[in-house]
């Protein structure tokens, strides 16, 4: 009998009473081989890591005591606060704009059905690949190391970030499109420019605007910590108000944060809707 199946005793066949097992002995001993090699690559994996234990015993103790000190949450640097995330979303409007602009050509070099050779292809991807593959902090700590700290290392590291996502899916648009039109025009002697004009972009629009926004919202919510690492934005008077342990300003952010963050959902929701 296949071991895919479940395991019925061969008295079945003689009208004898049996007894319904749901896994071989095969597949039990398969199961719970994997079971143990789970449990033994979880205790490899957490022996690996220094955790200092006396500190996980007491974590309750000590989110309690934080969450005291948090409420109230002071509205001291209310306008302070409000005025850095009006930056961070500005951060992460114009960092959106700037990878728009440098990730349309690198999606159209990047999608095998468009692309002029296989060196422009093997390029974007390299492009795509590796912006993909930097964190926006990671960003951020560069370009503030080359430009200095404040918000235009934050545009730089939301959108260098951007690129790989952005390319990466408008290219995936373009190779999905109808090749109809694009054969038709072809057929009619239309230039490489025209073809992407009238036939491939008016077909990737509704996913070229569902992608963008997407990121947007991704990049409203990235903005918030690039102050962390000295990039500018809300992210800065954060670290200032856990390094001078003032609690209640920290609260105070973190309610900010989630407001702006759901207010990102509510309206990148309502402009789907209307663009789509």
């Amino acid at each position: 009998m296949n071991d895919n199946t479940n395991s019925v005793s061969p008295s079945l066949l003689a009208g004898d009473h049996f007894d319904w097992v749901r896994y071989s002995r095969k597949q039990r001993l398969a199961r719970s081989f994997g079971y143990v090699a789970a449990a033994v690559l979880l205790y490899w994996a957490l022996s690996t890591v220094d955790i200092f234990w006396p500190w996980v015993r007491t974590a309750p103790a000590q989110l309690g005591d934080m969450m005291f000190r948090m409420f109230p949450p002071s509205l001291e640097k209310l306008n302070p606060i409000l005025y850095a995330l009006v930056e961070s979303i500005n951060i992460a409007v114009l960092g959106t704009i700037v990878a728009v602009v440098l990730a349309l050509p690198v999606a159209y070099l990047g999608a095998q059905t468009v692309t002029p050779n296989r060196v422009t292809l093997w390029l974007a991807r390299v492009i795509i690949v590796a912006t993909r593959s930097v964190d926006t902090i990671i960003w951020a700590l560069i370009f503030v190391a080359i430009l200095g700290p404040g918000p235009l290392a934050g545009i730089l590291a939301v959108a260098f970030r951007s690129i790989g996502f952005l390319g990466k899916l408008i290219a995936e648009a373009i190779e999905e499109i109808d090749w109809g039109p694009v054969e038709a025009m072809q057929a009619a002697g239309a230039s490489r420019a025209h073809i992407v004009t009238y036939a491939i972009v008016p077909q990737v629009v509704p996913s070229f605007w569902a992608i963008t926004i997407l990121r947007w919202d991704i990049n409203i919510r990235e903005s918030t910590v690039l102050g962390l690492v000295g990039a500018g934005g809300i992210g800065l008077i954060f670290q200032g108000a856990i390094d001078t342990f003032k609690w209640n300003t920290v609260s105070l952010v973190l309610i900010v944060i989630v407001m702006v963050v759901f207010a990102g959902e509510l309206v990148t929701g309502i402009v789907r809707r209307k663009l789509l």
